[in-house]
């Protein structure tokens, strides 16, 4: 397979190799610290908004971006983006937008997003991203406490939620609104026609790596979400980094000309930091407004990437989509050989690419050949036919899941991160895959573990404070390190695995330390499960609110020729489904002690979804708010 003779071939040139060597710290024999050193010196000067126009300035010739126009991806060069950057930066300054000015972006994934997210720098201004799902009241809080003085959305839709906010905000605070598709970008062109060329220089001129580049509010599992404030320096820490450690084995060693299709959400850090990196890098990419499997497949069908960044949610539909498409033609059980055959594979490969095992017997070499002509090809071609490598991040992804991708030839590396550390913190190394862990710390970033296991980081890419809460940054500091708030530990090689979230741990009435993540990414990785929550804390033992996936139910009532509209309420003491979602209890089980183990679960009616105030935007459970819409259904499972 193309992806692991990459990594051979790769691991031959030592330069590449020696790129993420961590240093370790050993206390009492244990690692509680490792560093990498930067690959990118910090600039002397100059900001995130220099990029377009060091590009056009350096190759103006060359394809930075492919827009979607009707069904064609058109190239758009170094010097048009630019153009359309400058263009809508003087739109912004002949408006009234003064430098530090913050402005709210809320919009799906786009061009027009990337356009106007530069021009913002380019006159000066702070980014101030919302989400395109928000509901009036979280957009009210993001303007209100982010002191937004202009707002730009997309759709008519988010238009009606923006007035109804500003309409909160009283007449005295109400910031100009300006709607994409009313035509807001060739607006801005027209009205800047005026501002003199030399202008949009001498703002950026006036910018440097401590400038505040944007205010990128956290997804707020248990409150209001905070406004982390990120520099020019923090952007440049974390994309010049990533490009420098991945770009050569996504280039030089592969000999792909590398592509990406950008489809997370630009308000969420991950999305928009690597559209920085790729920018910055003029490495080709693409957008799609949709993480929804079924509208996402086709875009990249149609881009082909040879890389792709996303969240565990998009590689575990793929894998089971490819579950259900087996089953539906009578081939499940193949399709479950196929699936063991890869992992398999993957573990021996795995073990004699690190030295430690023989590698694949001639029998797995040879089943593997044949399910890569049954299945593996059709798991890539759903990818887009290209993809070698991919990125995960947001949760962690399930050990084995990652080991199915490489078994059908595409390497997926974890990475760790938050708002507050302009996203990736650690990510493992593009030589050195190790499935199960989120990597080492990217270059120029340490991290350690403190006494009580919290994961801390230190690093150019850690966040200046929170907007206007001085106290909740002191809390967030440990002299020089940024409390994550996330558990884990560092192996002998200095690779991190998060164990848990410190403000989930559950305490039984027994006493027993519970981490409910470990659990709950397990469980969601099987079908029919949806989304769920471990609950247990006072109480006697773990068990788990389970919901179902609508279309691994659909699926599941299709395969028994059942009614697709049967209620979940009718099915959740089925014996067949609760065996089904019993087996996916087994599996998460597996990974910890028989006292942290589930021994009870209920199937709820519903979803937990973003709209019904259950899902953070992020697709994070909102712990308090999922316990207080199923108190029921709580009390129920231990006898209340």
């Amino acid at each position: 397979m193309g992806a692991q003779r990459d990594l051979r071939r790769a691991r031959r040139r030592g330069d590449l190799a020696r790129r993420a060597a961590p240093e370790l710290t050993r206390e009492a024999g244990v690692v509680r610290e490792a560093r990498v050193p930067a690959l990118v010196a910090p600039p002397g000067a100059g900001s995130t908004a220099d990029i377009p126009f060091t590009n056009a300035a350096q190759a103006p010739g060359d394809v930075v971006i492919l827009r979607k126009r009707g069904d064609r991806w058109t190239p758009v060069t170094a010097a048009a983006f630019a153009a359309a950057v400058e263009s809508t930066a003087k739109g912004l300054i002949a408006a009234g937008l003064a430098p530090g000015d913050r402005i709210a972006l809320m919009a799906r994934t786009s061009y027009e997003w990337a356009v106007l997210d530069f021009a913002v720098w380019a006159a000066g201004g702070v980014s101030v991203p919302v989400y395109a799902t928000s509901s009036a009241a979280q957009i009210e809080w993001i303007l209100r406490d982010s002191g937004a003085a202009w707002c730009v959305v997309e759709t008519a839709e988010h238009a009606a939620a923006a007035r109804a906010a500003i309409g909160a905000l009283g007449d005295g605070a109400a910031p100009p609104l300006w709607v994409l598709d009313e035509g807001a970008l060739d607006d801005l062109a027209a009205s800047g026609r005026d501002v003199p060329d030399g202008e949009t220089g001498a703002r950026r001129a006036a910018l440097g790596q401590d400038s505040v580049a944007t205010i990128v509010y956290t997804s707020g599992t248990t409150g209001r979400p905070r406004g982390c404030v990120l520099t020019h320096g923090n952007l440049h820490a974390e994309s010049a980094n990533l490009v420098e450690l991945l770009k050569p084995v996504f280039e030089e060693v592969t000999g792909q000309t590398p592509a990406t299709l950008v489809f997370l959400p630009l308000a969420h850090i991950l999305g928009r930091t690597i559209q920085i990196a790729c920018l910055s890098a003029r490495i080709r990419i693409g957008h799609c407004p949709s993480v929804k499997p079924d509208e996402l497949r086709p875009e990249l069908a149609s881009f082909r990437p040879t890389f792709l960044v996303g969240v565990p949610y998009l590689f575990e539909k793929i894998h089971d989509t490819g579950r259900a498409t087996a089953e539906r033609v009578g081939r499940g059980a193949s399709f479950e050989r196929a699936d063991r055959v890869a992992v398999a594979w993957a573990e021996a490969a795995l073990a004699a690419y690190h030295g430690t095992g023989p590698g694949p017997r001639p029998w797995l070499r040879l089943a593997r050949g044949l399910y890569d002509l049954l299945v593996y090809r059709r798991v890539r071609k759903a990818l887009g036919g290209r993809v070698r490598y991919a990125i995960s991040g947001g949760s962690p992804l399930d050990r084995r899941l990652n080991l199915f991708f490489f078994g059908c030839g595409i390497v997926v590396y974890e990475g760790y991160g938050l708002t507050e550390t302009t996203s990736a913190a650690t990510i493992v190394p593009p030589l050195d895959p190790r499935p199960g862990t989120v990597g080492r710390p990217l270059p120029g970033t340490s991290v350690r573990i403190a006494d009580d296991g919290e994961v801390l980081v230190r690093g150019g890419v850690v966040a200046r404070a929170y907007w206007k809460d001085p106290t909740a940054t002191r809390a967030a500091r440990r002299g020089e390190w940024f409390a994550t708030g996330d558990l884990g530990g560092l192996d002998e090689d200095g690779y991190l695995t998060i164990t848990g979230r410190k403000k989930d741990i559950i305490v039984t009435s027994g006493g027993k330390n519970v981490s409910p993540s470990v659990l709950e990414d397990r469980l969601r990785s099987r079908p029919p499960v949806g989304q769920c929550m471990v609950v247990g804390e006072g109480r006697p033992f773990v068990a788990a609110l389970v919901t179902l996936e609508p279309a691994a139910l659909a699926h599941w009532l299709t395969v028994r020729k059942r009614p697709l509209d049967t209620p979940v309420e009718e099915l959740r003491e089925d014996p067949a489904l609760r065996a089904d979602v019993q087996r996916a209890v087994d599996y998460a089980n597996e990974a910890v002690s028989r006292a942290e183990a589930i021994r009870a679960f209920t199937i709820v009616p519903g979803e937990f979804t973003e709209e019904n105030g259950l899902l953070t935007p992020s697709l994070k459970v909102k712990r308090p708010a999922v316990a207080d819409a199923y108190a029921e259904e709580v009390a129920r499972l231990y006898g209340d």
